[in-house]
């Protein structure tokens, strides 16, 4: 891998990440990553013997996210995963590697006294975890190094941490030094898009079309702004309501969540032979409106008939995590479900940069779900807690449509269309 010369803030930032504390924050591919992982090297290669750490949200991420990319720039001799012990060797140097997506995780770290960390996406990771963290990082000379996305201005990160930086090099490139003296030992580098040199006039004119609103300023401008009002800002039934439906590749999958008192919401999604995404067909039973309730049996019996009235064969049942008692029914009646990716704010995001683009639609047959999008409202509670939380109001029909769109991301991602823009 060749890894152009630092220029700009990413020089800047390296030569002033110096302190116990440096964080990273800003836009997608705005250079910060590649930057700390520079620095990560250099101190990984010169700071004082005792253990290191590297930390993401799971493993799995840490590894897609940032191991990959230190085997890629050093090669596997000197940066070599161990998955099945949850080691890296970097440059001879054992790391631990660990998953930190709940509260849990925190005991997976007590005791050590560690000289070095590194996290991932550290806004997605439990404020326990990140104090325990520091707690840890006791042996002299300990330094620790961290990558964010920007979240809601009440995040615990921002609030605790990041606003009581003792140097903050913001966005427009400026160096701000703080003498308060509850600031903390800690160097905070705000990045965004235009940051990034190596980037193509094309390649930034689409990924700053793929995002709307909030992400877009959260994303592309790498602010801290609240999540309020509707989710899906670019939603125009004009633009995402077809009327018919062009031929289908691929069914991808049929999202379900699942309701007894409320209602039960399934939608069959696909991909057409035209590069976009299609919510096709949606089956509803709303016990309230209809006819009682219905037991799992039923429910599965009438959904495979749904299913098989419309004559498609999908990849995936893809099911609310919730509904365990009618996975155990599907499974006795002899269909496979997968069970959903339920990370509600990447699932979120997903379909608010397929709706943006232009490459998810829906048919027009999907009355509910039509219904539905329009008012899928963030909690304003839960916003000022800093906290990005839908309403858990009217979304059955877009509960499922996230729990489809991100657990079949895999299939459909790289496969789709150029974006288009609103008219």
């Amino acid at each position: 891998m060749i890894i152009a010369p630092l220029v700009g803030k990413q020089v800047d930032s390296y030569r002033l990440a110096d302190a116990r504390i440096n964080v990273f924050d800003g836009s997608v591919r705005s250079s910060k990553t590649i930057t700390t992982l520079v620095k990560w090297i250099e101190f990984v290669r010169t700071a004082p013997a005792g253990p290191l750490l590297m930390v993401g949200k799971t493993e799995r991420t840490l590894r897609r996210n940032i191991i990959d990319v230190l085997v890629e720039m050093l090669g596997d001799k000197r940066a070599r995963y161990v998955a099945g012990t949850g080691e890296l060797f970097l440059l001879g140097r054992k790391i631990y590697v660990v998953g930190a997506n709940d509260e849990t995780a925190q005991e997976k770290i007590r005791g050590l006294s560690l000289v070095g960390a590194y996290c991932d996406e550290l806004s997605t990771l439990p404020e326990s975890f990140f104090v325990m963290l520091l707690t840890r990082l006791s042996i002299p000379g300990a330094r620790l190094y961290a990558t964010t996305n920007p979240d809601g201005p009440q995040h615990w990160l921002k609030v605790n941490y990041l606003d009581r930086a003792r140097l903050h090099l913001d966005r427009d490139g400026e160096v701000h030094r703080s003498d308060d003296p509850d600031s903390l030992n800690l160097h905070r580098f705000s990045f965004q898009l235009a940051d990034n040199p190596n980037l193509t006039p094309e390649y930034v004119a689409n990924v700053s079309s793929e995002f709307t609103g909030l992400w877009y300023r959260r994303l592309i401008l790498g602010e801290w702004v609240l999540a309020e009002g509707v989710v899906y800002e670019s939603w125009d039934p004009a633009r995402h309501v077809v009327a018919e439906l062009p031929p289908i590749a691929h069914w991808l999958c049929i999202a379900l969540d699942y309701g007894t008192t409320n209602p039960f919401h399934a939608l069959a999604i696909g991909l057409g032979v035209d590069g976009r995404l299609y919510v096709g067909h949606e089956w509803r039973w709303d016990s309230k409106k209809q006819r009682g309730s219905l037991t799992d049996a039923e429910y599965s019996e009438r959904v495979r008939a749904w299913v098989t009235g419309l004559g498609i064969t999908p990849s995936y049942w893809v099911v609310d995590p919730s509904a365990k008692s009618y996975r155990v029914q599907m499974h006795r009646d002899g269909t496979t479900s997968t069970l959903a990716d339920n990370e509600v704010v990447d699932g979120i995001r997903d379909v608010a940069s397929l709706f943006a683009t232009g490459r998810l639609l829906v048919h027009a047959v999907c009355k509910e779900l039509i219904r539905e999008i329009p008012g899928y409202a963030w909690d304003p509670d839960a916003s000022e807690k800093g906290e990005d939380k839908p309403l858990k109001v009217n979304d059955h029909g877009v509960d499922a449509l996230r729990y489809g769109i991100r657990t079949t991301r895999n299939i459909w991602h790289g496969r789709l269309a150029p974006p288009t823009k609103a008219a």
